[in-house]
């Protein structure tokens, strides 16, 4: 045993047992798509006091953690996002409304003297308005009341809590204890109103919160003027529930924001919706591993079968690797995780195809030796396939938010651990296998002691499909003109992600004509609504700009229609932020051309590079022209789809231009369409078998996937097929229409 494989075979090992040590102690983290909550992105904004600057925000973050922790809700999720949002995370909270109104709520809490009642017409026309250090507001039932500017504020207070007093009959009340200073200005503020006689409007003092008189008590007879009350405490009463009196004092206890937030996204998904996108999806990567596994096996026999070990080991590294950074498995990122694993199948289709072409071009060729020129030649292909695709999954990662970006993280992480894989434990297991005796006599076992039967094929027919370049480039316009036709007459469904709106799912226990669901939100004042089945018991809801107080008025006329609806998801976009979504896509998309462009110059020449990045765009506007005519969204997701189909598409040329330049170094005399044609023909048993590979992924993902993860799936399925054509039939020609003009 040499070295060189003893290395890679303790690598191997200790990657295995280190993976399977943290795969059983360090649990992954699920995100909300998942597991079921919450998802609130609070945006600060300025006020003339104070500006929504970083270090407002940082404090802002701090307030809202002490609402969250006594709202007692397991495991929250704090982070600052930039410089002005944050972004909340609630498991298991199924009430949107109640969550946002606490986590938005100001909560300035003021204490006031009441200088008598407001009858000025112009004051009840503006009870907000302030006027020489007055402020005049309604009280409980609605009366105007002048107040003096606030003597208190909630900084003088030390506790608050809910209780309730049976026996005085005022039922849920608030008790407040204040501090030591806040004592003395109790103290004053009420011996200041007990100057006034009983009754008198001024006798009362004024707890406000958010400009808004929740309690104005009058001051007791025996309390005497000046003397004021002492004791550190007093109670705010009113017509409070259980429940508003626990919100008040968590507001109180929580303290003011130092500025005003708005929520500018909100994602609510159900529990029962993660638990199906955890069964869908693993039983799409059981049965679509199982077939690519038997696949590979009955392709190259027993290198195909320890491919399969390695792919096996290559789940289980990137899993622990996902479990030790903390990443976050979304359900995007679940699909990525899928995904990569039929992607993984392609370096290892890239080098038992080549150690085929060593096998038959040696005189006395052996299965170890074959191999080793395989991975000698296959090398530098993967990894530049493999840089290619974590260009893109690099763009998801800092171009993209939410569920998207997780997607980047685990396609990242499995591109990575794919070559991992492929190079050092296919690898060690393959040169064991074919170092042993009995496999030397019976080199037919190993798979790649013969071409193959699409090698075969093409040897004996030895076709000439670049012979007429210009014709393979005439289709491929008339497919783009096609696709590119139903974005301009049907036009683009962007989804609430990227125009801002609300969008709710219901599962119902009857089945809901989406016409008759239409026709009855019109009538409860919801004319624009689009409404759409998903299946016998699904029904979507998307409409622009919502409250929480309207969302739930669509919930209850969907449940009129049917004997049960149950919400699945909640997605709230603001406008801005849509906006901002949007404009966000457009930049990633040109950045990933962009990006490609550079690298493939530089990696190889630059007509390579404008080649390929044109193939790029043909597969981007057929792809979307395709989602245009079958009405199908533009959204987060279908950027993810579209941003992983252009690596692999990339990936696919790459092998292309790879061979076309290791021919051309071979004979430099040859003409370039012969070379690129040869390249083209030898490379093409790769492309097939790792096409069917990733098809038997993506078709396990988009039958049994569920709902979640058909247009994803769809989206790819598409995109590998129009990028597995434009790699061969339309980037290859144009490079050599571009080389003879040059």
């Amino acid at each position: 045993m040499t070295r060189a494989l003893r290395i890679r075979g303790l690598l191997a090992l200790a990657a295995v047992a280190l993976s399977l040590f943290v795969a059983l102690t360090v649990p992954v983290h699920l995100g909300l798509d998942l597991r079921g909550g919450t998802q609130i992105v609070l945006e600060t904004r300025p006020t003339a006091a104070a500006d929504a600057d970083s270090e407002a925000t940082d404090r802002t973050l701090e307030v809202l953690r002490g609402r969250i922790d006594a709202l007692g809700v397991a495991e929250p999720t704090l982070a600052r996002s930039g410089d002005n949002r944050i972004i909340v995370e609630l498991p298991g909270v199924q009430d949107p409304a109640t969550a946002a109104d606490v986590l938005g709520r100001t909560a300035q809490l003021t204490f006031h003297q009441v200088l008598g009642a407001a009858a000025d017409a112009d004051d009840k026309d503006k009870p907000l308005s302030k006027r020489h250090r007055q402020q005049v507001l309604p009280d409980e039932s609605g009366r105007l009341l002048r107040l003096e500017a606030a003597a208190m504020t909630g900084k003088d207070v030390e506790e608050a809590a809910a209780r309730f007093d049976p026996q005085s009959g005022a039922g849920w009340q608030v008790t407040v204890d204040f501090q030591r200073a806040g004592d003395d200005g109790w103290a004053r503020l009420t011996g200041q109103a007990a100057c006034h006689p009983a009754g008198d409007p001024s006798r009362r003092l004024a707890i406000v919160l958010d400009d808004k008189i929740i309690s104005s008590p009058q001051v007791e007879p025996s309390v005497g003027c000046g003397s004021g009350i002492r004791g550190g405490s007093t109670q705010i009463t009113g017509s409070f529930g259980a429940d508003e009196a626990k919100e008040l004092a968590l507001l109180i206890n929580g303290g003011a924001l130092p500025v005003p937030v708005e929520t500018v996204e909100q994602r609510t998904v159900g529990p029962t919706l993660g638990a199906q996108a955890i069964t869908a999806s693993a039983w799409a990567a059981a049965v679509g591993t199982t077939l690519t596994a038997l696949f590979i096996t009955a392709v190259y026999r027993l290198m195909g079968a320890l491919a399969t070990v390695a792919l096996a080991c290559y789940g289980l590294i990137s899993y622990a690797v996902l479990a030790a950074l903390g990443a976050t498995l979304t359900l995007p990122g679940l699909a990525g995780f899928v995904l990569a694993i039929g992607m993984a199948v392609d370096a290892n289709v890239l080098v038992f195809e080549r150690a085929r072409e060593e096998y038959a071009s040696r005189s006395r060729p052996s299965p170890r030796s074959s191999l080793a020129a395989g991975f000698r030649g296959a090398f530098s292909a993967i990894a530049d396939s493999n840089i290619t695709t974590l260009i893109a999954a690099g763009l998801l990662f800092f171009l993209a938010s939410g569920p998207v970006r997780g997607f980047g993280v685990t396609l990242g992480i499995g591109v990575l651990v794919s070559m991992f894989s492929a190079l050092v434990i296919t690898r060690a297991l393959a040169d064991h296998a074919a170092s042993r005796p009995w496999l030397r006599r019976r080199p037919h076992l190993t798979g790649i002691a013969h071409a193959g039967t699409v090698r075969d094929r093409l040897t004996r027919t030895d076709p000439q499909l670049m012979r007429r370049p210009r014709r393979w480039l005439a289709a491929s316009a008339a497919v783009l003109v096609l696709a590119g036709s139903g974005i301009a007459v049907r036009g683009l469904d962007f989804g609430v992600e990227f125009t801002g709106g609300r969008l709710i799912e219901y599962t119902t226990a009857t089945p809901v004509d989406p016409d008759r669901a239409r026709s009855a939100l019109a009538d409860a004042g919801f004319p624009r609504a689009v409404v759409q089945s998903s299946g016998d018991h699904q029904l979507t809801v998307r409409t622009d700009q919502l409250s929480n107080a309207q969302a739930a008025a669509v919930t209850e006329t969907i449940g009129t229609l049917t004997d049960d609806a149950d919400t699945l998801r909640d997605e709230a976009i603001g406008p801005s932020l849509g906006k901002e979504l949007r404009q966000g896509a457009l930049i990633a998309l040109a950045v990933a051309l962009g990006a490609q462009l550079l690298y493939l110059a530089a990696r190889f020449r630059w007509l390579f590079g404008a080649s390929a990045v044109t193939a790029l765009a043909h597969d981007v506007i057929i792809l979307t022209g395709v989602f245009a005519w079958l009405g199908k969204p533009i959204d987060g997701v279908f950027l993810a789809a579209l941003l992983t189909v252009i690596g692999y598409s990339v990936n696919d040329s790459v092998v292309v231009f790879d061979r076309i330049r290791d021919l051309s170094r071979r004979d430099r005399e040859a003409p370039f369409a012969a070379v690129a044609n040869r390249a083209l023909v030898q490379t093409l048993p790769r492309t097939i078998n790792t096409g069917m590979g990733a098809a038997f992924i993506l078709t396990a993902l988009a039958v049994l996937g569920g709902d979640s993860l058909t247009d994803f799936a769809l989206a790819l399925l598409i995109g590998v097929a129009v990028g597995t054509y434009s790699s061969m039939f339309t980037a290859t020609p144009l490079a050599i229409e571009l080389h003879k003009r040059t």
